[in-house]
């Protein structure tokens, strides 16, 4: 066994005797950081969310937040992590710490009462505090409009402050006895961070470099090597290994289920599979790039995912989840494949003998299944060009955000001169697998993009799929919501309400 070794709060941490699967919360509170807590263990409340220094978009380094719960400790091997009582600047022997500007502000604020959810809340507070890109912006009819300076950003919606706090940041967090307006104050008046402040003098240098890891306890191992033909070659040598990228859906199943695996190979740092190419023909995403350096990075140049990503889960979800890892579990209600499917994109797959191209809607062949084959691997996902300019994502869950889809919809269209030149829909959660809706589809091309044409093809799309009862909705409820879903399309992209 090589040690594994995480550097916590600016010291270093020896990760030794734990199980492979111990998570970082684990980790983390055994080492007397009890600050960490654990109240869902399935990703779902935050309190367990610490500071991961990982590639920048805007600067060399980004302080993530992430679920800790989730995520195997041995997959911070050589990383640098930053948890709620590292964000204080300590004082002198015998006298107490300066809070961060992010704790001070819940403190005066009122944003704690009885203090369980509140370091997970600081966390991801902080992460938002260090985002290179935030930017404060006048209220509108302030008069300060013209004082905001050149490059500010003068939206002002429900759920950015004028100080530029996006509220998404938090939108994994959950709260059960302050409540949340005085916990919103006190993110809406955080400031901007200092020349002197250490945590933003950080983001200036590069994250730490990915390491080769051999973590072994007894008969279970978490590996990760340099390369991907590295990794490939292990998988062929043990095609019962789990692969995992950010954990998102592997935490839940150990946490939850008590899963163990004899070995986990992590990918997630992987460069190889850590690139994002946009061609004259075709954009290709690397499948363990994060959904939040997907989102950052294509800046809303392909416009149907960016009416996925707030609508996937958290962020601190996002910050781990990759759209490798959504394809490859195969679930029937993962939010990308319907999007993906609109889009037509295909898979890249790579196994040590080489790589092959699947069509996306050639990839699910039943439930949680797929044409990958043992020891193959997701290596990108492309997207051709150009897009479809009339596009539109419908999820249909109880919750606005951090829900699981009862039904999600993903429409891509191409209308010239009022007529449905090709139509794209991808749905999920109405079959075994993400499914093409071929017969709406077949009813909206060619025909005008009308009234009557939407009725009609909103009756054949109630039809489309297998959907099931379960306690998120009954089978009645996903049909109706299917033809719903595109009536309202309709009614977004016309002064015409349907009937």
């Amino acid at each position: 066994m090589v040690a594994a070794r995480i550097t916590v709060n600016g010291k270093e941490a020896p990760l030794t005797l734990a199980a492979p699967h111990t998570t970082a919360l684990d980790f983390l509170r055994e080492r007397g950081l009890t600050g960490t807590k654990e109240g869902c263990a399935e990703g779902e409340c935050g309190a367990c969310s610490v500071l991961v220094a990982r590639p920048g978009v805007d600067k060399p380094t980004d302080w993530v937040a992430v679920n800790a719960c989730l995520v195997p400790a041995a997959a911070l091997d050589g990383q640098e992590i930053i948890t709620s009582e590292g964000l204080a600047t300590a004082g002198e022997p015998g006298t107490p710490a300066t809070l961060h500007p992010v704790q001070q502000e819940m403190a005066v604020r009122g944003g704690s009462q009885c203090g369980y959810c509140t370091p997970g809340f600081v966390c991801s507070m902080a992460a938002e505090y260090y985002r290179p890109d935030r930017c404060a912006h006048a209220e509108p009819g302030d008069g300060t409009e013209s004082a905001v300076g050149t490059g500010a950003d003068d939206r002002t919606d429900a759920e950015h402050g004028p100080n530029g706090f996006d509220l998404h940041a938090l939108s994994g967090n959950l709260c059960r006895c302050t409540g949340y307006r005085p916990i919103r104050d006190a993110a809406y008046a955080v400031g901007t961070p200092t020349d002197e402040d250490p945590l933003a003098r950080r983001r200036e240098q590069s994250p730490p470099a990915p390491v080769a890891t051999e973590y072994v306890i007894d008969d279970s191992a978490y590996l990760r090597r340099n390369t991907l033909a590295e990794t490939l070659r292990l998988l062929r040598e043990r095609p019962d290994a789990v692969v995992v990228a950010g954990s998102t859906d592997w935490g839940v199943e150990v946490n939850i289920r008590s899963r163990r695996a004899d070995c986990v190979v992590g990918i997630d740092r992987l460069p190889e599979l850590r690139e994002l190419r946009v061609g004259s023909d075709v954009i290709e995403i690397g499948a363990a790039l994060t959904l939040t350096e997907i989102e950052r990075r294509l800046d809303g140049d392909v416009p149907l995912l960016a009416e996925l990503f707030p609508q996937f889960a958290s962020r601190l979800i996002r910050n781990g989840a990759t759209l490798g890892g959504n394809l490859g579990t195969g679930s029937p209600i993962g939010d990308s494949p319907p999007v993906l499917l609109a889009l037509e994109a295909s898979l890249v797959l790579a196994d040590a003998d080489g790589e092959r191209e699947v069509p996306l809607a050639e990839y699910f062949t039943g439930y949680r299944q797929s044409v990958r084959r043992p020891g193959e691997l997701i290596r990108s996902v492309r997207i051709p060009l150009p897009l479809s300019p009339v596009v539109g994502f419908h999820k249909i869950a109880k919750r606005r955000f951090d829900d699981i889809s009862s039904v999600a919809v993903a429409f891509a269209l191409d209308i010239e001169d009022g007529i449905v030149r090709k139509a794209r829909i991808g749905l999920g959660g109405v079959a075994a697998t993400p499914i093409r809706s071929l017969a709406t589809e077949a009813a909206l091309e060619g025909k005008p993009w009308s009234t009557e044409t939407v009725e009609a093809a909103a009756r054949e799309m109630r039809g489309e799929g297998t959907p099931m009862s379960d306690h998120r909705a009954s089978s009645l409820y996903r049909s109706a919501m299917l033809g719903q879903s595109l009536l309202k399309l309709y009614a977004q992209t016309t002064e015409a309400v349907p009937s």
